[in-house]
C-alpha cells in the first residue's frame, strides 16, 4: 500500500510543547523509556534531529485531521511521550475498538516475541520485543498517523503513529524509517526496516503500546503466539499502569518470581576487541557460541563491532 501524507498538520505553539525549557514541562509526566532508565532519559535531549516543520491549522481543523487530537490537545512531532493517564478516570474503564474487520491490524514483524513487558535485567521493559534480521520489514499495526519519526540515543530509529482511537504504538530500533510526520498509514503499511540502532545488543523490533504517554502490556490487546488481536476491542483500567512508579525487583516479586531481579545480579558482559571471534569470546568466558548467540538474538554468522558489548552470562 502506498502511504499517504497531509502537508498541514497542526504543531502547536512553542510554549504548548513540553520541553524542559517550558515552565510548565513537568519530569513526572514523562514515564521511562524502553531503553533506558529515568535519569538517563532525563538528562539527555529526546531528539539529535530538529523537529519537522509543519503548518499550524485551526483548531476545527486539528480535530477534524488528526488522530484523537481531542484526547491530547496537542500535535508534538518532538517529544516520544506526551500527555499523563489519569488512572482515577479510568473507572469503571475506557472501551477501545481496535478493529472491525480483519484487515484492520497487522503484527508489526514477522518473528517470534523474545521478550515480553515486565521486569527485566533490574530495569522496567516498557513493550515487546520481536525477533527479526536488519533490513526485515515493519509494519504498522493498524491504521493511524505518525507523529514521530526521528533518532534516539536509546530507541535508535525510532517511530511513533498515533491510532484513532488514541493509542500509540512505538516501534524502536530501526535501520531505516519510511515515514515522516503526518504520513497517514494503513495496518500493514511498511513504515520501516528491523535493526539494531540505539540501545540494542541485537537486531530485534522494540513495540508499545502507549496511552497518554504510558506504556501497558501489548499482550493485553496482541496475542504473540498466533500474531492476532486478543479481541476486537479492549477495556482499559486502572490495573493496566500498576507497574508505574514500582520498582521492576516488586513488580517481580509481585508476579511470584524474582527472575529479573536474580539475572542481573548473575549477568557479564564482554566489549568487543579487534581481531575477537564469537568462539575466542566465548571460551575466554567459559560460555559456548549457542549460548551468547541466543542471550544478545545474533546469528553465527553475525559481524561483531568494535565496541559492541555482548551479553555473555
Amino acid at each position: 500500500m502506498l502511504v499517504a501524507s497531509f502537508s498541514g498538520l497542526a504543531q502547536i505553539e512553542e510554549p504548548a510543547l513540553f520541553t524542559e525549557a517550558d515552565p510548565e514541562f513537568d519530569r513526572g509526566s514523562l514515564p521511562h523509556a524502553g531503553g533506558a532508565n529515568e535519569e538517563e532519559m532525563y538528562a539527555q535531549p529526546l531528539f539529535n534531529e530538529k523537529p519537522t516543520n509543519l503548518e499550524l491549522l485551526s483548531l476545527r481543523d486539528s480535530i477534524m485531521n488528526i488522530p484523537a487530537y481531542n484526547v491530547y490537545c496537542n500535535w508534538d512531532t518532538r517529544n516520544l511521550f506526551i500527555g499523563k493517564a489519569d488512572k482515577s478516570a479510568m473507572e469503571p474503564g475506557l472501551i477501545f475498538d481496535l478493529a472491525h474487520s480483519e484487515c484492520d491490524f497487522v503484527y508489526p514483524a514477522n518473528g517470534d516475541m523474545t521478550s515480553p513487558f515486565g521486569p527485566r535485567w533490574g530495569r522496567m521493559h516498557y513493550g515487546l520485543d520481536i525477533d527479526l534480521e536488519v533490513g526485515d520489514h515493519v509494519m504498522a499495526a493498524f491504521e493511524g498517523m505518525v507523529r514521530i519519526s526521528q533518532y534516539h540515543s536509546s530507541y535508535g530509529n525510532v517511530i511513533v503513529v498515533r491510532h484513532n482511537n488514541g493509542l500509540e504504538t512505538l516501534y524502536a530500533h530501526l535501520s531505516q524509517r519510511k515515514v515522516a510526520p503526518g504520513d497517514h498509514v494503513e495496518a500493514g503499511d511498511i513504515i520501516g526496516l528491523g535493526g539494531n540502532t540505539g540501545r540494542s545488543y541485537g537486531a530485534h523490533l522494540h513495540f508499545e503500546v502507549r496511552y497518554l504517554g504510558q506504556a501497558f502490556d501489548p499482550r493485553e490487546i496482541i496475542d504473540p503466539s498466533s500474531r492476532g488481536l486478543v479481541n476486537t476491542s479492549f477495556t482499559l483500567l486502572p490495573k493496566h499502569f500498576d507497574h508505574i512508579g514500582v520498582a521492576p525487583e516488586v513488580l517481580a516479586a509481585r508476579s511470584g518470581s524474582n527472575t529479573a531481579a536474580k539475572s542481573t545480579a548473575k549477568s557479564k558482559y564482554y566489549t568487543v576487541k579487534k581481531g575477537d571471534t564469537l568462539y575466542c569470546i566465548a571460551r575466554r568466558n567459559g560460555t559456548s557460541i549457542n549460548a551468547i548467540c541466543k542471550l544478545n538474538r545474533i546469528k553465527q554468522a553475525s559481524t561483531l563491532r568494535l565496541g559492541q558489548r555482548l551479553r555473555v552470562k
